[in-house]
């Protein structure tokens, strides 16, 4: 089955970096976009970043020019470089994929930029 296991957040200073990274079992990963999506509190999921089979990327506009996904194909992972961290930035990250007609997401994990 699809499982999606984030891990890499934690607490960073507003102008901070921190490198998220998604481990991603259970399909065929090269085949498939991979998406973050972030949750602050109160507010609704927004899409934050994708990136597909081959490669294209697509992000939001606040996190352009910050923020930047790549993937590994070889190891089935998807990661998202955070720099110049906001406060705005704090929120829970989740992983993502759609296959066979359904959202598919990780656990997620915390990102707090705060001084």
């Amino acid at each position: 089955q699809v499982q999606l296991v984030e891990s890499g957040g934690g607490l960073v200073q507003p102008g901070g970096s921190l490198r998220l990274s998604c481990a991603a079992s259970g399909f065929a990963f090269s085949v498939y976009a991979m998406r973050w999506y972030r949750q602050a509190p109160g507010k609704e999921r927004e899409l934050v970043a994708g990136i597909s089979g081959t490669g294209s990327t697509n992000y939001v506009d606040s996190v352009k020019g910050r923020f930047t996904i790549s993937r590994d194909n070889a190891k089935n992972m998807v990661n998202l470089q955070m720099n110049g961290l906001k406060p705005d930035d704090t929120a829970v990250y989740y992983c993502n994929t759609w296959k066979n007609s359904r959202d598919y997401w990780g656990q997620g994990t915390q990102v707090t930029v705060s001084s």
